[in-house]
């Protein structure tokens, strides 16, 4: 396969490298990705690179494309095949690698793919996501793909010779030893985490029913992001079908997470922080607990009310990460759905890890979902919502928008983006790391309040020369 000298700089976003396949990325895109990818890592003296992919239609090809260039950079490479992205973390801590490359598009839509990046024990993204991609190819001899063998593993008792899917899965099914029997439906909205999770459900304790588990590329129950409302539809309605104590759902690669209580209701990630937080205070009094900019303040007052100390971080999930690492805390999340536990060995935003407390957590507080719900401080919110813009004019809008709000002398929190708080509640204005997309959300005490809020940022919007069409 011949080679291209750069990657298409179009691809490369905040936090990773998303494309239309065929348009944007294709598999000179991926070959240059392993050769620079390969001297970066060489540079640093990183050589053992792990490799996986998820059932996207076209990340075997990007997968082989990426694989080609990683040998030609000299590195070690360990398939880990077909995967969730958590699966990648894992496998490069059990095997003591040096880095990982997960082939994934995550949510975005079906014919659009991308790859995450994974180097020395941390992701790659901002500034120096860029400066790997610029890094000149090299071609070194030596590089040859290598038989996956684990090193260190939790629980090593329960290993032995296992590979590194059987291990995972049964880390994961000791992680819930503690869960109750429940009666439990899981979406996997035929992504990534098909391919597991069925051998971890049926190891756990009670009744378990899975939806559209079958890895297909082409999504055809419905799209895997469990952050749209719509996307949780036929969960909600087989939850309630079969009187099930709370349904999971997750997005394409298997590190986000939604969840449904018994009556069919969201359970949004921000309460389902707090549902986790609380857990955590009671046995880690004043422990630190992040969320992302997007949560709700139900969420940072019922941390303080628990006796914990809150932090708002920007949203992103690297940064809640990075906001979680940097202040010591014991839990940390986003309204996306992406939930980091410190005691969760390998610090990462995996999905099944987080739904498997999330069962350890409903026996131990001895209460439900439901329950956990209903007793939360009245509000009233939007969801997150993705507003199309150019990359182009994202900046340019908030740009216009703080200035007109510095004018009326709003209050603004700058923590990410543009968060204004009024007596109706708060609305929040910030850009996608991910797509071309603003993402908006607002929440207030009642409904009165909410079509305020609602109104004063759909004219900020449309000031802007934004359609605000999509808040309902």
């Amino acid at each position: 396969m011949q080679s291209i000298e750069s990657i298409n700089p179009d691809i490369v976003r905040s936090y990773d490298i998303r494309g239309r396949v065929g348009q944007q990325l294709g598999p000179g895109d991926a070959h240059a990705l392993g050769l620079a990818f390969a001297a970066a890592a060489a540079s640093r003296g990183f050589l053992e690179i792990a490799v996986c992919r998820d059932g996207r239609l076209s990340s075997p090809d990007l997968e082989d494309a990426l694989l080609d260039g990683l040998l030609a950079g000299g590195m070690h490479v360990f398939p880990v095949g077909l995967g969730p992205t958590p699966q990648l973390h894992y496998a490069v801590r059990a095997a003591g690698l040096d880095g990982g490359i997960m082939v994934t598009g995550s949510h975005n839509p079906r014919d659009q793919n991308g790859f995450k990046l994974l180097l020395d024990g941390d992701p790659v993204y901002g500034a120096a996501l860029r400066e790997l991609v610029m890094t000149e190819p090299l071609s070194r001899n030596g590089g040859r793909v290598c038989e996956l063998r684990l090193k260190s593993a939790p629980h090593a008792q329960l290993d032995g010779a296992v590979g590194v899917k059987e291990s995972y899965i049964r880390y994961l099914v000791a992680c819930a030893r503690d869960a109750p029997a429940l009666n439990v439906v899981w979406d996997c909205g035929n992504g990534a985490m098909g391919a597991v999770i069925g051998s971890v459900t049926e190891r756990l304790p009670g009744r378990h029913r899975l939806l559209n588990s079958r890895v297909d590329g082409r999504f055809p129950a419905h799209h895997p992001d469990p952050a749209v409302a719509e996307n949780l539809r036929e969960l909600q309605t087989a939850v309630r079908e079969h009187r099930a104590d709370l349904g999971i759902a997750f997005d394409g690669d298997g590190d986000r997470v939604g969840v449904v209580d018994s009556t069919g209701h969201i359970v949004w990630p921000d309460q389902l922080l707090l549902f986790l937080a609380t857990e955590v205070l009671a046995t880690r009094p004043h422990a630190t607990i992040v969320g992302d900019v997007k949560s709700s303040r139900v969420l940072f007052d019922g941390v303080r009310d628990l006796g914990g100390r809150a932090v708002m971080a920007p949203s992103g999930y690297v940064l809640v990460r990075e906001a979680m690492l940097r202040e010591g805390a014991h839990l940390a999340g986003e309204m996306s759905g992406h939930i980091l536990f410190s005691d969760c060995w390998h610090r990462t935003d995996d999905a099944l890890y987080a739904a498997v407390r999330v069962l350890a957590s409903i026996g131990r507080q001895d209460r439900s979902l439901t329950r956990f719900r209903t007793e939360l401080p009245p509000t009233v919110a939007t969801p997150e919502l993705r507003l199309p813009c150019s990359e182009r004019r994202k900046s340019a809008v908030m740009r216009e928008v703080a200035e007109r709000l510095r004018q009326a002398g709003a209050g603004v929190d700058t923590t990410d983006g543009l968060r204004v708080t009024t007596p109706e509640g708060w609305w929040l204005l910030r850009t996608s790391g991910t797509e071309s997309k603003l993402t908006v959300r607002c929440e207030a005490s009642h409904a009165e309040g909410l079509e305020s809020l609602k109104g004063q940022l759909a004219l900020q919007l449309r000031l802007s020369g934004i359609d605000s069409g999509m808040l309902p």
